[in-house]
């Protein structure tokens, strides 16, 4: 009786290591190459949560405020400045600082040392999470704030060689903040040079000598200006050279080369400092005016040249009763104000005010004065038109009358007249609101006038000299 022979099917079916392709599972392995270092280095540890962070802070700062940067190019910029810096940088150094003791913590710096590569190329690798995360996190913030005002923002266009210059700042204060971290064994050091970073960037934002445009964090908060077109290179040179120096100075083989970068950034924060405030000069287009076709005129600057039909249309009620009337406005203007010295350059723009450093010019006796579209606006519009037009009857009637007895019967009585004639062309829901009898009093009497009676009493009273009380007729 023969004895079946039992089949092993792990050894006749498929195929194996001796009988198949030769060396396929040794290729297999092989086929997965070793990671980056640089790319390990960016991928783990503290950077992508700082850049998280980053990311964070930009969306939730500039979204509580989106209301007021929004309709403005320079606004959005100015914003994105100090978010940027302020916020931003002590958040990178201190990210640097952390990752500069990371070694230490570990207790891995002999093993490291014991590698081929130079000091300078493992500190170049170890800084990378820092000098990268925080800037990319800003100006990823910055296109999507840029993108949220292009709908609504009018003339002008936003300063990328400023944002540009944010983000090197930001890299330079993550490489300093990493230096400081390799070189001070504290475990509170990240923390205390975030302080200490948020007061040195701050501070100087309340100074006024030329030397506190070396501050990244400075902003200039003026609409119809433009920087001049090297500030962003120079800015961006001044804090990476001082960056480079210090990493070099700690890491370099040489350690001489670091006065290389160090003389770049001294050479570039001299003309910053000579400029000072000549760093923005006027932009004529900016203060270009854009008018309507009403009477009387609306005439707000390029930069707003979006609002002109909102504005036109809550003026629309207030013109009317205006219209045709002596003495009245033949033109609202909306334009520059008090920006400093050296701004008499904008007379060359046509229709433009110029102000001076101190007083504004004196407007011609047709125009008068418009509060600025921008400054109310939310998303393109006017929110509320009907406050805007009573604003720009207060404009229009506000006087810098000095030696006014304002404890007297004349002056109250007066300043009562002033309030209801603005009542009366531009009316509020809310003023009944007001405990001012002898106003709401003064109001009665001109709505009980007919048109004809209305137009002769507005005659006298635009005729009136408003800081003499005794002047103000009474309707």
């Amino acid at each position: 009786m023969s004895v079946p022979r039992l089949r092993d099917d792990r050894l006749s079916d498929g195929p194996t290591p001796d009988n198949g392709p030769a060396g396929s599972v040794r290729r297999t392995s092989r086929t997965r190459p070793a990671a980056h270092p640089l790319r390990t280095e960016l991928l783990r540890g503290v950077g992508p949560w700082a850049g998280a962070a980053a990311v964070a802070i930009i969306a939730l700062t500039m979204y509580s405020k989106a209301p007021g940067w929004q309709g403005r190019w320079t606004e959005a910029t100015d914003l994105l400045r100090v978010t940027a810096l302020l916020l931003c940088g002590p958040l990178a150094v201190a990210t640097g600082c952390w990752q500069g003791g990371r070694e230490r913590r570990r207790r891995t710096g002999e093993l490291l040392a014991s590698l081929p590569r130079t000091p300078l190329r493992r500190s170049l690798y170890a800084v990378a999470p820092a000098a990268f995360w925080p800037p990319v996190a800003y100006l990823v913030g910055a296109a999507g704030c840029l993108l949220a005002t292009w709908p609504y923002a009018g003339g002008g266009h936003p300063f990328v060689s400023l944002i540009a210059a944010d983000a090197v700042a930001l890299a330079s204060l993550g490489t300093v903040g990493f230096v400081v971290g390799r070189l001070v064994a504290w475990r509170l050091t990240a923390p205390l040079l975030a302080v200490v970073t948020y007061a040195g960037l701050g501070i100087p934002t309340y100074g006024e000598a030329g030397a506190r445009w070396l501050d990244p964090a400075i902003d200039h908060f003026y609409f119809w200006d433009r920087p001049v077109w090297w500030f962003g290179p120079a800015s961006a040179l001044w804090t990476g050279g001082l960056a480079c120096a210090a990493l070099l100075a700690y890491a370099a083989r040489h350690r001489v080369v670091a006065l290389v970068p160090l003389a770049v950034a001294l050479a570039v924060a001299v003309p910053i400092v000579r400029t000072g405030d000549d760093l923005w000069h006027p932009d004529p287009e900016a203060a270009r005016f854009v008018c309507d076709n009403g009477t009387p005129q609306v005439c707000v600057t390029a930069v707003d040249r979006k609002l002109l039909p909102e504005t036109s249309a809550a003026l629309a009620g207030l013109n009317a009763r205006l219209r045709g009337i002596p003495g009245a406005p033949s033109r609202w203007i909306d334009g520059p104000r008090a920006p400093g010295p050296g701004r008499e350059q904008l007379s060359a723009a046509p229709g433009a005010i110029v102000r001076g450093q101190d007083e504004p010019r004196d407007l011609r006796r047709d125009e008068a004065q418009l509060p600025s579209p921008g400054d109310s606006a939310v998303h393109g519009r006017l929110p509320d038109p009907v406050f805007y037009a009573n604003s720009a009857v207060g404009y229009l009637f506000s006087e810098d009358c000095g030696g006014l007895d304002f404890d007297s019967a004349d002056t109250a009585r007066a300043a009562a007249v002033n309030d209801a004639v603005r009542q009366w062309l531009a009316p509020r829901p809310d003023f009944d609101t007001f405990p001012w009898p002898e106003a709401q009093s003064q109001l009665r009497r001109l709505e009980a006038m007919d048109h004809a009676q209305g137009r002769a009493y507005l005659t006298r009273y635009l005729a009136a000299d408003r800081c003499d009380p005794d002047e103000v007729p009474v309707p």
